[in-house]
């Protein structure tokens, strides 16, 4: 388990391990949720969370709609293709 203090200006330094476990850089915002047993932080996301019709319009495919199977299949002969 890690430890921290609470800085004179009110500022807790997140351990070195824990960041670099979590990939989180300088600048990263977060949420704090105030618990019952302490605070929670969570990294703020950039964006907000969207869903696959919001953004299924930039792929500008205009046919026929695909099967998982003819997708996958799709995705298999592009991967041979590729080697």
């Amino acid at each position: 388990m890690e430890t921290t203090r609470l800085s004179s200006k009110g500022q807790v330094i997140i351990p070195q391990s824990i960041r670099e476990a979590h990939l989180w850089k300088p600048g990263l915002e977060f949420n704090v949720i105030d618990t019952e047993q302490g605070l929670l932080l969570t990294p703020r996301m950039p964006f907000k969370p969207t869903s696959i019709e919001e953004v299924i319009g930039c792929v500008n495919y205009k046919g026929p709609k695909k099967s998982l199977k003819q997708m996958e299949e799709g995705i298999a002969k592009g991967a041979k293709e590729s080697k």
